[in-house]
């Protein structure tokens, strides 16, 4: 079952983003707090949402997706650009993964929106079979540039 995430499903979610970032060999790059990821979710003015996997049977939270709008001046609509997609081991290959892309995909069909982007490790080849078998394809010809700690800090200060 898929569902919008709620305020109670903060602690699940900040537990599955620290066990993904292990997955990508990054723990020590995670450092939002449930605060964080509470404000961006449910605060005055969300810059983010969530929708939460869970388990047929036991009803538990097995994965989630979290992502958040972006914008095309190219095509002139909105996009959604999925940031985290997470199914925890004990739990893929029951389709999880593939419910929570559907809802993202059934949410810009809806709403008219043109792309449903997101970035996947050059090394997990899992992940990449997988997405390819869905019919996603990877923009091979843009590199992904990022400004953080130290030179973000001198660039903007």
């Amino acid at each position: 079952m898929i569902r919008s995430a709620v305020p109670a499903d903060v602690p699940v979610i900040h537990a599955m983003v620290r066990e993904l970032a292990a997955y990508e060999k990054a723990l020590d790059e995670a450092r939002a707090s449930e605060e964080q990821l509470r404000e961006a979710l449910f605060g005055e003015r969300p810059a983010a949402f969530a929708h939460i996997a869970e388990d047929d049977a036991s009803g538990e939270v097995v994965g989630f997706a979290l992502w958040f709008l972006n914008f095309s001046t190219w095509r002139g609509v909105h996009g959604i650009y999925l940031e985290d997609l997470y199914v925890r081991p004990e739990a893929r290959g029951g389709g999880h993964g593939k419910a929570l892309l559907t809802e993202l995909a059934r949410i810009c069909v809806e709403r008219g929106y043109e792309r449903l982007e997101w970035s996947v490790l050059n090394w997990n080849e899992p992940s990449i079979n997988f997405y390819r078998a869905l019919g996603a394809r990877p923009q091979d010809e843009w590199t992904v540039y990022r400004l953080t700690d130290e030179a973000l800090d001198k660039l903007g200060g």
